[in-house]
């Protein structure tokens, strides 16, 4: 679905990527580790289009993910629908006057029919439906987490790239986004910080040192169980006088 090949990508004069490769097949659920500042948000941005590297190539199902390919019409469509990416803070995904209009924006971009069938369908999955009428800015954190989680699915994209999904929700919540997200049959790749959350979902883990190199890649019970791969990620600590613990980066 999506090969990564040898990128490098900088912020003026900073890598925040380097000579990173990977690929991801159909289904895989994937965890993106790594301490803060390693580049896990500017990867999943990089996946989603909306940076672009300056050495080496991404490609979607076999063509070149570049700003020229997304100016092709046919092309653009298809990524746009088909890769989604949920940010960190839900409030700078939403910008309309009511959840109904935030639902209905991009199918209406894609001058799609039926629009109450879908955003109905999509409401009572995230348990919405009774919030379609409010404004999304007056509403919890954990409530725009879903709203813009619904504003990507209801296009039913086969990527869903994930930026600390869990960091605004509350253990109930996490709890029912944890089992929404294993209901899916789409592609996952999440950053997070809690391994334990993870390996609930995840299968395999992609892990990025502060280095901005990819340091890991694999089965993600078999990281979590290395202490000597954890150390060298930066995710196990030992405190003085104190037993090692994991660190949630």
């Amino acid at each position: 679905m999506i090969e990564v090949k040898n990128i490098y990508f900088k912020y003026a004069k900073e890598f925040v990527q380097k000579n990173t490769s990977f690929s991801v097949s159909k289904g895989e659920k994937i965890a993106l580790f790594g301490v803060n500042g390693s580049g896990k948000t500017s990867l999943l941005k990089l996946l989603d289009g909306l940076i672009f590297p300056q050495k080496g190539e991404i490609l979607f199902e076999g063509q070149k993910l570049t700003k020229q390919s997304l100016k092709d019409k046919d092309f653009r469509k298809e990524f746009r629908t088909s890769v989604g990416l949920l940010f960190q803070n839900p409030d700078i995904m939403l910008f309309n006057p009511s959840v109904y209009e935030e639902l209905s924006f991009g199918l209406k971009q894609l001058q799609h029919r039926n629009l109450d069938e879908k955003i109905n369908y999509w409401a009572e999955k995230l348990n919405l439906s009774g919030l379609l009428d409010k404004s999304p800015v007056k509403l919890s954190g954990g409530e725009k987490q879903r709203i813009a989680l619904a504003s990507i699915l209801i296009l039913e994209p086969k990527l869903l790239l994930l930026d600390e999904p869990f960091s605004s929700l509350d253990p109930r919540a996490t709890g029912w986004l944890i089992d929404f997200l294993n209901s899916l049959d789409s592609t996952l790749i999440m950053a997070l910080h809690n391994m334990e959350l993870a390996r609930e979902i995840a299968e395999r883990v992609i892990v990025l040192s502060e280095n901005h190199e990819i340091i890991y890649d694999g089965d993600i019970n078999d990281f979590a169980n290395n202490k000597e791969e954890l150390v060298k990620a930066g995710l196990w600590h030992r405190h003085s006088g104190k037993e090692p613990h994991f660190h949630n980066f």
